[in-house]
């Protein structure tokens, strides 16, 4: 028995389409005794905690 899947929809590569809007940084910080949490102020429970500090410019 073989399924046959539906074709996907094809991208028209020169059709007009609207870009997406530039997502909004929302990114902010507090200080603890144990280090400094990194937070999304619009959802405030998405945060990282890492083990060791890395500089951002190294990383880009």
């Amino acid at each position: 028995m073989t399924h046959d899947m539906p074709e996907s929809p094809t991208q028209d590569v020169d059709s007009p389409e609207t870009a997406p809007e530039a997502a909004e940084l929302t990114v902010e910080a507090y200080e603890t005794d144990e280090g400094v949490v990194f937070y999304d102020a619009a959802e405030p429970t998405a945060w990282l905690q890492a083990g060791t500090a890395v500089r951002l410019d190294e990383m880009a």
